[in-house]
């Protein structure tokens, strides 16, 4: 809900704050009395361009909204997005929306007292507060929110994921399908070139790390002889007639050969000597097969160096590195394994597709058909609220326009517009069709109550909700803005006593030489207030007597609302 509200050195105000209750809020006053600055602070608080400006003599305006959304209000996950440290469980889980208007007409924007874009307050401010009248119907102009509206009135949320889900699976079907024949179009038009390099590939069979090995071995048998002599020297210091393992025998012999204490004086000299016999066994059987290696004629050179080369060579045929010619050589194979096996594959795909299809056309021709039914029920709903409010002449429609089977799209198989005829016999059109301001803030309360328990969750504002009428279509104003007060806040600004006799909380604005005054009433004030609505500048007794009587007959329903504030 809409809080509180600071306006500051605006055009006529010079400072006012008011403090708004659940329920409904009304404005009064004598025409000219400001009540219009009102509604235009709180624009510029809420990101609109309206017609605020600064207030003469003064530097620089200011209006502030204070908003108490609900924990999972959709305005919390818009402040979570933009990194903002904002949530239900900070700042008294308030958000402040501030709007600053300097004299040359530069503005900045603010949320909680961090600066940001005016585009992001309007994004924002929208969430919180609709506003009903003078064109400025953000919500019901908008095309796109009446599916989720209707969907929401006929309880029909759940289909509708459920569909977006299968078409979400029927498009991901078709976009494999479209991908797999690409890929078997492809590899048919270069099948010579895919079989060819497949059989190249798999027949030479390249290994990773193959080359690093070639090269390795290479320069290895390229210097098999200087290589061999040295080999062939560290043996002979190893195992020769006095090398290292020859004494270490000896060495171990003697040992063997002491008394039983002589030994256990020696028994880790002894174990660290077998432990060095062992090393010196196991390097002179590596430097044995080393030789052995080497130990070969040049036809094992050649051979290694003509592959060596050969791996290099075909890396370069195929622009890849010798390491990646074992993955190419995959790539190939599988390229001609859909040419022989891709037509099955394909016909898996179209078949996966139609049942995706056939799932998502089941479930979309159901969900048509209950919002068929919940349209009649809408339509049938905000029918009956038209007459009371002097539309009658008006009529509304749900218009379903249908989709072909194979467009149907993620919001199922047709597009929905609320659409109205102001005169009898015209055809219907969008909602912007109606001109008159009185008439669209009335028309936007008849979907309002028909819509109550679906709409989104935010303040209202209605403006000349109540202008041109009076009586008993004033009175059922009244009482609708009064029933729907009871889901939601209503803020407006009215001439009419039925409608002012209703309010949870009501202020007076009046002109006093160049300022404008903003009071709070009380029950006392209220009842003045509203028998001058009734009677004009002299308010009499009889007009006293019709004011208490509009406030005890709306004071049920009022008192639930104040008791909520």
């Amino acid at each position: 809900m809409l809080s509180a509200l600071t306006i500051r050195d605006i055009v006529l105000i010079e400072q006012a704050a008011l403090e708004f209750a659940p329920g409904l809020n009304v404005l009064t006053g004598e025409t000219g009395a400001g009540k219009s600055i009102l509604l235009d602070s709180l624009g510029l608080a809420v990101g609109s361009r309206g017609r605020a400006s600064v207030r003469a003599g003064a530097g620089q305006g200011s209006a502030t909204a204070v908003f108490e959304p609900a924990k999972a209000h959709a305005a919390w996950a818009l402040l979570r997005e933009q990194a903002m440290e904002a949530g239900p469980e900070n700042n008294n889980g308030e958000i402040v929306l501030r709007r600053t208007l300097s004299a040359d007409g530069k503005s900045r924007a603010f949320i909680n007292d961090e600066a940001v874009g005016v585009g992001l307050l309007k994004d924002l401010g929208s969430l919180l507060l609709e506003v009903h009248g003078q064109q400025d119907d953000r919500g019901l102009f908008d095309i796109a929110t009446h599916r989720v509206l209707l969907d929401g009135f006929g309880g029909l949320n759940g289909d509708a994921q459920t569909v977006a889900g299968l078409h979400g699976e029927w498009s991901a079907a078709r976009t494999a399908l479209e991908d797999l024949k690409a890929l078997a179009t492809k590899a048919q038009a270069e099948a010579d070139f895919v079989r060819a390099a497949a059989n190249e590939l798999s027949d030479f069979a390249p290994e990773e790390g193959e080359e690093e090995r070639l090269a390795g071995e290479r320069a290895l048998l390229m210097n098999a002889a200087r290589i061999g002599e040295d080999v062939s020297s560290a043996l002979e210091s190893l195992a020769g007639e006095r090398g290292a393992e020859t004494g270490l025998a000896q060495a171990l012999k003697k040992l063997s050969r002491m008394n039983e204490e002589a030994r256990k004086a020696a028994r880790a000299a002894e174990a660290a000597l077998e432990q060095a016999y062992a090393l010196a066994e196991e390097a002179r059987r590596e430097l044995d097969s080393l030789l052995s290696r080497l130990d070969t004629d040049t036809g094992t050179l050649e051979r290694k160096e003509e592959r060596l080369f050969a791996l290099r060579a075909l890396a370069r045929k195929y622009g890849v590195t010798p390491d990646q010619l074992a993955a190419t050589r995959d790539d190939f194979v599988a390229r001609q394994d859909a040419l022989v096996s891709g037509g099955g594959q394909i016909k898996k795909a179209e078949a996966k597709v139609a049942g995706a299809r056939d799932a998502y056309l089941t479930a979309a021709r159901k969900l048509s058909k209950s919002r068929d039914g919940a349209a009649r029920k809408l339509e049938a709903a905000v029918a009956a609220e038209l007459a009371p409010l002097k539309l009658g002449h008006a009529k509304f429609r749900v218009a379903l326009e249908k989709l072909d089977d194979d467009k149907g799209a993620a919001i199922g198989l047709e597009r929905i517009a609320f659409e109205v005829a102001t005169v009898e016999g015209a055809a219907f059109g969008g909602l912007a069709k109606i001109a008159s301001g009185g008439e669209l803030a009335r028309f936007s309360l008849a979907l309002k109550v028909a819509l109550a328990q679906v709409s989104s969750p935010a303040a209202m504002v209605f403006d000349e909700v109540d202008r041109g009428v009076g009586g008993a279509v004033a009175d059922a104003v009244g009482e609708r803005l009064q029933r729907l007060a009871q889901t939601t806040q209503v803020l407006l600004v009215t001439h009419s006593p039925q409608v002012a006799a209703r309010a949870a909380r009501h202020f007076r604005i009046s002109r006093v030489k160049d300022k404008t005054k903003i009071e709070l009433l009380d029950d006392s004030a209220r009842l003045e207030e509203i028998a001058r609505m009734l009677s004009g500048a002299n308010v009499t007794d009889e007009a006293r007597a019709a004011a208490k009587r509009l406030m005890a007959e709306a004071s049920t329903p009022a008192k639930k609302a104040r008791k909520r504030a």
